[in-house]
């Protein structure tokens, strides 16, 4: 049997045809009207979709909710909007890379990985200014549950878990990819097992042996 190849666009117009996608637009909307800025800007929403491919998809990395402050937020997971700032959190992803792999990046915006089929994904994609989670009940899991479960179908992904949220979607996702958990890395947790899980190594070997080409994990 020849599975059809799927297509983020087609997803995603099939989604928001969907009730709990009307009820996310409401919310958002409620909150504009009444003065809440939201973030990031709308058209980012669905930007980690824009920019990997169902078909090069590789490596999935599931944050929780986009950064909370003006200008940070740019559409994909731990990426930073804002050229000379590295929120804690992307910090100490590039302080395990280096530790990993000898890789020092300082470029903040992570379109590079995302461009080489990185997969950088929020559970959650909107928040209100200064107030995280925010947007955590308007329903933005169910589509993004749906990502997931549409990439796990993709055989020889490899999925980064990080953080006991990440690791809860462990059960929607199928077998036939490498699944990869670690605690968030977030100051409060990275020393728990976040620091020195190489996963980014792990990431890039699991890929070779499948005849895949690995993530140049430098930026620009």
């Amino acid at each position: 049997m020849i599975l059809k190849l799927m297509n983020w666009e087609e997803l995603i117009e099939s989604e928001t045809k969907k009730d709990y996608f009307k009820a996310i637009k409401k919310a958002i909307l409620s909150d504009n009207q009444n003065g809440k800025s939201i973030f990031p800007y709308p058209k980012n929403y669905f930007r980690a979709l824009d920019f990997c491919s169902y078909e090069d998809l590789k490596v999935v990395i599931l944050g929780q909710d986009p950064y909370h402050t003006q200008g940070v937020a740019d559409g994909l997971a731990f990426s930073s909007g804002i050229d000379n700032y590295m929120p804690p959190s992307l910090r100490n992803i590039f302080l395990e890379l280096e530790d990993d792999i000898g890789i020092k990046n300082q470029n903040v915006s992570l379109e590079g990985w995302a461009k080489q089929g990185v997969l950088l994904l929020n559970s959650y994609l909107s928040v209100q200014e200064g107030q995280p989670l925010s947007h955590a009940n308007i329903g933005w899991d169910l589509f993004t549950n749906k990502v997931l479960i549409e990439a796990s179908r993709k055989c020889n992904v490899v999925f980064m878990l990080w953080g006991s949220y990440a690791r809860s979607k462990i059960d929607i996702l199928e077998s036939q990819n490498l699944i990869l958990e670690a605690t968030h890395p977030s100051p409060l947790s990275a020393h728990k097992g976040f620091l020195g899980c190489k996963h980014f190594s792990k990431a890039n070997a699991y890929l070779g042996r499948h005849d895949i080409k690995q993530i140049d994990w430098q930026l620009a």
